[in-house]
C-alpha cells in the first residue's frame, strides 16, 4: 500500500450519498467509487469524519495503474460501518477501505495503546482484514492481519510483503510463532519501496479480538528494527485483492483506547 495514494484527492472526491450500492445498506453516510482506471474517478478517496475517527474509501490502485471496481463504503459510527467492493479477479490489491485513529505520541510516552474490531467477511475473494499502523512519519508500516484468505506460512491468494520468497512463490517469515499483544503471529519483514513493512500474521484467524499495539511497537523497537518514534494513525480495514461480483465486509465495535 502507498500513504500518499490513500491520501490523494481525498479533499475534493467526498460525496455524501444517501444509500449505499446494491448489496450495502442505506447509512449516516456512503461514497461510492465507479470501476475505473482513473486516479482522478470521484470518490476513490471519499472520506467522512466520525469523532475521534476517520473513514476513507481508499480505492487506490488506478493511481497505480491498475484498474478497480465499483466499491461502496458506509459508516454509522466507529461502532458500526462496512463496505461493499466488487473488485476484478486479478492480481495486485485494489483498495483498502479504512477507519483511522491518529494517536500522534512516542512509543515511550504510551502506557496503553490498545484496539478492539469485531467483522463479518464473506467466504470467498482473496481479501485481508487488518490492521495498518503509521509510524515514525510513516516510515514504518505495521499490519496486523487478523483474518485472510492466504496461509499463514505466506502462501496463497494474498501474500505480506518479504525480503525473501521460497522457490514455489511463498513469502518468508523472519519469525514464526511469536506470542505478543495478545495472540500468536508470524512475522514478515520487507520495503515496498516507499516505506519498511512489518506484517504479523495470525496463526489463527480471527474476526473478533483486541490488540495490545503498544506491545506489538515495543517488540519492534526492542528488535531493533525501529526507534522511540511518533506512532501517527492506527488504521483498521479490509485490503481487497478480488471480490468478483460483490461481496460485503462489515465492521462492528471498533475502538482505540490511549492512555
Amino acid at each position: 500500500m502507498n500513504l500518499t495514494h490513500r491520501t490523494l484527492l481525498a479533499a475534493a472526491l467526498v460525496t455524501t450519498l444517501a444509500a449505499a450500492a446494491p448489496g450495502a445498506q442505506a447509512a449516516t453516510w456512503a461514497a461510492s467509487s465507479p470501476a475505473t482506471s482513473s486516479c482522478s474517478a470521484p470518490n476513490l478517496f471519499a472520506t467522512w469524519t466520525y469523532g475521534s475517527y476517520g473513514f476513507n474509501n481508499d480505492v487506490w490502485s488506478p493511481c497505480s495503474n491498475l484498474a478497480a471496481g465499483a466499491q461502496t463504503i458506509w459508516a454509522n459510527s466507529n461502532a458500526d460501518w462496512g463496505v461493499w467492493s466488487d473488485q476484478p479477479n486479478t492480481g495486485g490489491i485494489k483498495s483498502y477501505p479504512h477507519i483511522g485513529y491518529a494517536v500522534n505520541r512516542t512509543i515511550s510516552s504510551l502506557s496503553t495503546l490498545t484496539s478492539t474490531i469485531s467483522a463479518t467477511t464473506p467466504s470467498g475473494g482473496a481479501w485481508e482484514s487488518t490492521y495498518d499502523i503509521w509510524v515514525g512519519n510513516n516510515a514504518h508500516e505495521i499490519m496486523l492481519w487478523l483474518n485472510y484468505t492466504g496461509t499463514a506460512g505466506g502462501c496463497g491468494n494474498v501474500k505480506p510483503i518479504s525480503y525473501n520468497w521460497t522457490a514455489a512463490g511463498c513469502a518468508i517469515p523472519v519469525y514464526t510463532n511469536v506470542s505478543v499483544g495478545g495472540s500468536t503471529w508470524n512475522v514478515y519483514r520487507g520495503n515496498n519501496g516507499n516505506n519498511m513493512v512489518y506484517s504479523f500474521l495470525r496463526t489463527t484467524k480471527t474476526n473478533n479480538t483486541t490488540v495490545d499495539v503498544r506491545a506489538i511497537l515495543n517488540y519492534l523497537k526492542n528488535l531493533g528494527w525501529m526507534g522511540d518514534l511518533v506512532v501517527g494513525d492506527v488504521q483498521y480495514g479490509f485490503e481487497i485483492t478480488s471480490s468478483a461480483g460483490g461481496m460485503n465486509f462489515g465492521a462492528k465495535n471498533f475502538s482505540v483506547t490511549v492512555k
